[in-house]
C-alpha cells in the first residue's frame, strides 16, 4: 500500500515539524489531495494568526467552519473557545453555563490543568469525526511545531491520569485510546533538507517513538532546490543554486541514513503561496507517492 493510500484510511492525521518548514502548506496539500480522492476532509488550525485560509484562498475562519473546495473544509480553533463550548454542551441552562465560563476560577482551571487545552483541541477533532456538522471522514490537524506537537499528542494521557475517576478523566482516556490506535490516527512530519530542520526531524522521530510509541507515517521534504546543469556558466545565481542543491542532497542523505520509512520530496516552485501552489504540490506529491 502506498503512503497516501494509507493516510486516506485514517480518521486523524497530525502534521508537525520545525517552524518555517511548510507545515501549513503541507496540511493544505494533503487536504486537497485526499479530498480529491473522495474523502470529506476538515483541516484544523490552532495558530491564532490564521494561515490556512490564505493558502487555500478562502475567507478567514474566525472559529467557524469554512468550505475550501469540494469535500474540503477549514476551521481555526482557540483552546479557550473550545473549552467554553464544551461547558455549554454539558450545562443545559445558559445562565449557569455563562456564570461558569465568566468566573475567575474557571479561567484559572483552564490555565492550570495539565494538558487541558491540548486535549480540548484534539477532543474537538474527535467530536467532528463522530457527531460534527458537516460530516467529515478525516481531520488533518496543523499541529504546533516539533516538540510542542508531541506534547499535544501526549496531553490526553496526562490529563486522564490527573483527572482519573471523573468525567473529564474518562473523556481524556477515551481520546488517548483513540490517538494510540494506529488504524485510525497517524503523524506526518514536514521538513526542509537543511541541517537544523533535519536534525529536529530526527529528534522528533525518536521522541514520538520513546514517548508515545508512534512511528511517523510519512516525512515530506519541502522546498528542494533544483539541480543545475554542469554546462551552465558560473555566476552568482548559478553558484547559489548549485550550493543550495548540494546542501539539500547532503541533508537528504543524512535523513535517509537514519529513516527507512516513506519519504517524499517536493521542489521549491516559483509560485506565490496560495491555491495555485497547493494544487501543483498536490499533483507532485501524488506522483511522488512512495
Amino acid at each position: 500500500m502506498s503512503a497516501l493510500a494509507r493516510l486516506a484510511e485514517w480518521q486523524l492525521l497530525v502534521v508537525t515539524g520545525k517552524g518555517g518548514v511548510g507545515k501549513t502548506t503541507l496540511t493544505a496539500v494533503l487536504g486537497r489531495l485526499l479530498a480529491g480522492r473522495g474523502k470529506r476532509v476538515l483541516l484544523l488550525e490552532v495558530d491564532p494568526r490564521e494561515s490556512l485560509h490564505q493558502v487555500l484562498g478562502t475567507d478567514p475562519s474566525g472559529g467557524e467552519i469554512v468550505q475550501a473546495g469540494p469535500r474540503l473544509f477549514i476551521q481555526n480553533l482557540q483552546p479557550g473557545a473550545v473549552i467554553e463550548e464544551m461547558v455549554r454542551d454539558k450545562v443545559s441552562i445558559a445562565y449557569l453555563a455563562r456564570k461558569i465560563t465568566e468566573s475567575t476560577a474557571f479561567h484559572q482551571f483552564i490555565e492550570g490543568a495539565p494538558g487541558l487545552k491540548e486535549t480540548a483541541l484534539l477532543g474537538h477533532a474527535y467530536r467532528m469525526l463522530h457527531s460534527g456538522r458537516p460530516k467529515v471522514d478525516l481531520v488533518i490537524l496543523d499541529a504546533p511545531a516539533t516538540g510542542h506537537g508531541a506534547t499535544m499528542l501526549a496531553a490526553p494521557g496526562l490529563l486522564a491520569k490527573a483527572a482519573e475517576g471523573g468525567q473529564l478523566g474518562a473523556l481524556a482516556a477515551d481520546l488517548a485510546a483513540f490517538l494510540a490506535d494506529p488504524s485510525r490516527c497517524g503523524v506526518v512530519l514536514a521538513t526542509l533538507a537543511e541541517e537544523m530542520p533535519v536534525q529536529e526531524t530526527l529528534e522528533l522521530i525518536d521522541l514520538l517513538q520513546a514517548r508515545l510509541g508512534i512511528r511517523p507515517a510519512l516525512i515530506v521534504a519541502n522546498g528542494l532546490y533544483p539541480s543545475v546543469d554542469e554546462a551552465t556558466p558560473p555566476g552568482r545565481s548559478t553558484d547559489f543554486l548549485r550550493a543550495r542543491h548540494q546542501l539539500n542532497e547532503s541533508e537528504l542523505a543524512r535523513l535517509m541514513e537514519a529513516w527507512d520509512g516513506p519519504l517524499c520530496h517536493l521542489p521549491l516552485l516559483p509560485l506565490e503561496r496560495g491555491p495555485t501552489l497547493v494544487a501543483e504540490l498536490a499533483r507532485l506529491l501524488s506522483e511522488a507517492d512512495p
